[in-house]
C-alpha cells in the first residue's frame, strides 16, 4: 500500500520503519522543514530517534498535500496536544477511501475524547483504527520482538491494519475495543509519572508493585465507566503497556516523575525536553474525564496535583498510604 506516516518523532519513524520492511511506499510528514531537511541528507533522525539507520526507500517531507496524496494507509502519530491542529491541516487532503491509524496515546485537550473520536469527526470517516501496547520506539526500530494490539469497529478494517504492520518481530492482534484500548494508552502515562516519582523519592519495589497494580485498577474502572470490555485491561494495551512505561529506562513519562520525586520542577524538566511525555498532558484531561462519568482516580489526582505545585511527593506518598481501609 502507499502508507502516509503524520509525525516525525520516534514512534512515527519506528512504525515508518515498519511498514517499510513489509513492502510498503511510505512517506512521513514532519512540521519541522529543518528536521525533514536534515533526514535527507544524512538518513537518520537525529532529533528524535538517533543512531537508527533509516532506509533511503521511505521518503520524507513537510508537504501535507505531497504526504498523503493517494495514501491507503494514514498513520496519526502526533502527540496529543498538537493533534486536532496538525490533523486540521490535512482534513482536505486525505482520500475518502483511506484507512486511519491513530498511534497516539491521549486524549484530546478540549472534549477527552479518545482520538479516534476526534479523527472520525473531522475526517467524517468511519475507517478508523487505534494500535497500541508496550512499545517503545527505540525497541521497534531495532526490530526487538514486539507486540501489540490494533482496535477497530469493523473487522475488515481491523484486517487491513493488521496485515499492514505485521511481520518479523512485530506481531499484531486485533481487538474491537477501540475506546478500552485508548484509555489504557492514555492513563499509563499518568501512573508512570506515578512509579518514577516513587522511584525519585528513593522506594523500592513494593512501592513500585502497588503503584502499578492499583493504577491498573484506576484504569479499568474508568474504562467500565465508559462501557468497555474489562478484559481488555489485562491484555496488551492495558497491563502489558502500563508495565513497561512505569519500568523501561526508555520511559519519559517514569523519568519525569523520577525527577519530580528528585525535587526538580516540572518547567526545569520540560525546558529541556525535546520530545513530548504525554503523561503531563494529558493528565488534566483524564482527570476531567472520570470527573463527568464519577470516578474515583486517586494515583491520577495526585499526580495532578504534584504537576500543578499543589502538593509535595513525600505529602502525596502519605496521602495515599492515609487513605480509608477497604476491600481490594
Amino acid at each position: 500500500m502507499k502508507a502516509a506516516v503524520i509525525g516525525d518523532g520516534g514512534w512515527g519513524t519506528a512504525l515508518a520503519l515498519i511498514l517499510h520492511a513489509n513492502g510498503h511506499n511510505v512517506t512521513v510528514w514532519g512540521p519541522f522543514t529543518e528536521n525533514i531537511e536534515a533526514i535527507n541528507r544524512n538518513g537518520i533522525n537525529e532529533a528524535f530517534l538517533p543512531d537508527i539507520p533509516l532506509a533511503p526507500a521511505i521518503k520524507w517531507t513537510s508537504s501535507p498535500v505531497e504526504a498523503v496524496t493517494q495514501a491507503e494507509l494514514v498513520v496519526l502519530a502526533m502527540p496529543t496536544q498538537f493533534f486536532r491542529d496538525v490533523l486540521a491541516q490535512f482534513v482536505e487532503h486525505i482520500p475518502k477511501n483511506a484507512t486511519i491509524v491513530s498511534v497516539t496515546k491521549g486524549l484530546d485537550r478540549d472534549t477527552h475524547q479518545t482520538m479516534t473520536n476526534i479523527v472520525s469527526q473531522m475526517l467524517d470517516t468511519h475507517r478508523v483504527a487505534a494500535l497500541s501496547g508496550p512499545s517503545h520506539a527505540e525497541e521497534v526500530a531495532r526490530g526487538i520482538p514486539t507486540a501489540v494490539v490494533v482496535a477497530a469497529e469493523a473487522p475488515a478494517i481491523q484486517s487491513i491494519v493488521q496485515q499492514a504492520f505485521n511481520g518479523g518481530n512485530f506481531r499484531v492482534y486485533t481487538s474491537h475495543d477501540i475506546t478500552g484500548v485508548q484509555i489504557g494508552g492514555a492513563l499509563k502515562n499518568i501512573i508512570a509519572i506515578a512509579v518514577g516519582i516513587s522511584d525519585g523519592l528513593g522506594f523500592g519495589d513494593n512501592t513500585r508493585a502497588a503503584l502499578i497494580t492499583r493504577g491498573l485498577v484506576e484504569i479499568t474502572r474508568l474504562g467500565i465507566a465508559l462501557q468497555c470490555q474489562p478484559a481488555t485491561f489485562a491484555g496488551l494495551s492495558g497491563m502489558g503497556d502500563l508495565i513497561v512505561t512505569c519500568t523501561s529506562k526508555h520511559s519519559r513519562n517514569r523519568g519525569v516523575g523520577e525527577r519530580l520525586g528528585h525535587g526538580e520542577s516540572l518547567h526545569e524538566i520540560t525546558a529541556g525536553m525535546r520530545q513530548v511525555a504525554e503523561g503531563v498532558w494529558n493528565c488534566d484531561n483524564a482527570l476531567a474525564l472520570a470527573q463527568g462519568h464519577n470516578v474515583d482516580l486517586p494515583i491520577t489526582q495526585l499526580v495532578h496535583e504534584i504537576l500543578h505545585g499543589e502538593r509535595q511527593p513525600q505529602e502525596a506518598v502519605e496521602t495515599l498510604m492515609e487513605r480509608d481501609a477497604k476491600p481490594e
